[in-house]
């Protein structure tokens, strides 16, 4: 393996989820040099620009436009690029769209860096992931995507204003597609190690499935409902990605549901979905097993056949 510096990110994509995600990496201090790198340079240029003015009020940290050339000694470089998804589109209309993108995009950083984490956030996630794992060459436990993270974080928010608890003690994860056949994992969720339908019971609400099925629905159709908005979503990933690298950075073992190939978990093999895996220094060390009942297995392997479907479709 090249010397590579741990300090040092490359953000390859500048448009609404990279530039918020480089202004989230900017403010946590995780990293000392950070390259921007666009298809339109002077927008990569303008970007760094901006969120170099506020260094004064953070922590010192070189950040500025380059090209592929950069990327060959960082050791975590996120891809956000690809085209946006537009009102009333799903995730899954954008695929073909951004894996023609992708062929560009993932060869380049393969050529200037096999050693890197890479960190794939554009969407479609999981095909985009599965794409990007086949066109890299990386070994498999460094190359993933945010996968339900963002999610996972959605479904713990609206579980807490439900049951009013503080968010972070709720445990609970979205497993599978990052999209419309995405899965809670309601078998293993939990408040503070209480099991989610006699916390439920404790704060007063007893109609559980009607509450299970309005929570999973709000959290499948946030992103749909925050673009008709505002055309697009960025503040809610942007954190998400900063929750991953610090992960990575510090080591931490974090378990967190990323999107990775799979290779058999619950009947489920050769596509990228999203299972929690503990995530550190390497990238993913190990998934985690979690209960599920019998219909979520089902569920899942239902997302999985999804996803297979689209990218016996393409050519990668």
């Amino acid at each position: 393996m090249r010397e590579l510096n741990s300090r040092k990110i490359a953000i390859v994509g500048c448009g609404f989820v990279g530039a918020a995600s480089a202004f989230a990496l900017m403010e946590s201090g995780l990293f000392s040099e950070m390259v921007l790198i666009d298809s339109d340079m002077s927008k990569a240029e303008g970007e760094a620009l901006d969120i170099s003015h506020g260094l004064p009020f953070a922590k010192p940290m070189q950040i500025y436009a380059g090209d592929y050339d950069d990327v060959a000694d960082a050791s975590l470089i996120i891809v956000t690029a690809g085209a946006g998804q537009k009102p009333g589109e799903t995730r899954l209309d954008l695929v073909k769209k951004n894996v023609e993108i992708f062929k560009s995009i993932i060869p380049q950083i393969a050529e200037k860096n096999k050693d890197a984490i890479m960190l794939i956030v554009a969407n479609p996630v999981d095909i985009l992931t599965y794409t990007a794992a086949k066109l890299s060459g990386y070994p498999e436990n460094r190359v993933f995507g945010s996968g339900t993270v963002l999610d996972t974080a959605r479904l713990k928010y609206l579980l807490g204003e439900h049951l009013n608890v503080d968010s972070r003690s709720v445990h609970a994860f979205i497993i599978g597609e990052h999209g419309d056949s995405e899965i809670v994992a309601w078998s293993s969720a939990n408040v503070s190690g209480i099991p989610i339908s006699k916390f439920c019971e404790m704060r007063g609400h007893y109609e559980h499935e009607e509450a299970m099925k309005s929570i999973a629905e709000n959290v499948k159709n946030s992103a749909y409902e925050i673009i008709e908005r505002k055309k697009a979503t960025y503040y809610g990933i942007a954190m998400s990605v900063k929750r991953i690298c610090e992960a990575i950075v510090r080591d931490e073992k974090s378990i967190l549901p990323v999107s990775c190939i799979q290779h058999g978990a619950y009947g489920v093999e050769n596509i990228a979905l999203s299972l929690p895996a503990i995530v550190g220094k390497d990238g993913i060390a190990t998934q985690v097993p979690i209960q599920l009942s019998e219909q979520e297995a089902e569920d899942l392997r239902k997302s999985a056949e999804t996803l297979k479907s689209i990218v016996d479709d393409i050519q990668i």
